[in-house]
């Protein structure tokens, strides 16, 4: 949502805009792997019949944020770096491949949060 609202305020440039986001993308990103190690780290230390999708779930949140860390999040800074500097760079599909690797965190987060509850309320 951030995303999209910087570039509505009023005196926000293309090129403000591209390197406050690559600030809060960057940070945003540490906050989530330190989320997912915490969250891992307690999954693991519970005894529960849900415990074997609580840890798939975790496996594929994992390899979303690993995806999105080293591979999708340097693309898009670098194409930011371009056009910051510029160099408009060509057409490319990073942008709808984070937005849907952010849908699909969130439908984990809900199965995830529905087990966990589920576990809690009987």
């Amino acid at each position: 949502m951030e995303a999209w609202l910087k570039f509505q305020a009023e005196g926000v440039t293309l090129a403000i805009g591209l390197s406050v986001g690559k600030l809060i993308f960057f940070a945003l990103n540490k906050v989530e792997l330190l989320f997912l190690l915490v969250i891992g780290i307690l999954t693991f230390r519970k005894q529960s019949l849900q415990r074997k999708h609580l840890v798939n779930i975790l496996v594929w949140l994992m390899v979303i944020l690993l995806i999105q860390t080293f591979y999708l999040l340097p693309a898009l800074n670098q194409r930011a770096e371009m056009i910051i500097s510029g160099n408009p760079p060509t057409t490319s599909f990073f942008h709808i491949y984070y937005i849907f690797l952010e849908v699909l965190k969130v439908i984990a987060l809900l199965i995830f949060s529905h087990l966990t509850l589920k576990k809690h309320n009987g």
